[in-house]
């Protein structure tokens, strides 16, 4: 998934994504390399299988319902749980 559009937002390496509001989207498989996550709401987010490497995520939103990758802490990349 590189430069495709979920929720008005342009997806894809390096993208701004601070604040966006990305609750209930589907970013499995998204190239997420490198892109400003701070303060975007992930709750309900499937992130599946998504390349988070180099993300910022600093308070980020998530809840139990937001999908993580095999292998990836949240909490150690400074997400928040609601």
């Amino acid at each position: 998934m590189v430069g495709v559009e979920v929720n008005g937002y342009e997806i894809g390496p390096g993208a701004d994504l601070s604040g966006a509001n990305l609750s209930g989207a589907d970013l499995s498989d998204a190239d997420l390399d490198g892109a400003n996550l701070f303060g975007a709401n992930l709750s309900g987010a499937d992130l599946t299988w998504a390349n988070l490497y180099g993300a910022d995520l600093t308070g980020a939103k998530a809840n139990d319902g937001t999908i993580w990758p095999d292998g990836f802490d949240p909490v150690a990349a400074g997400v928040i749980f609601e």
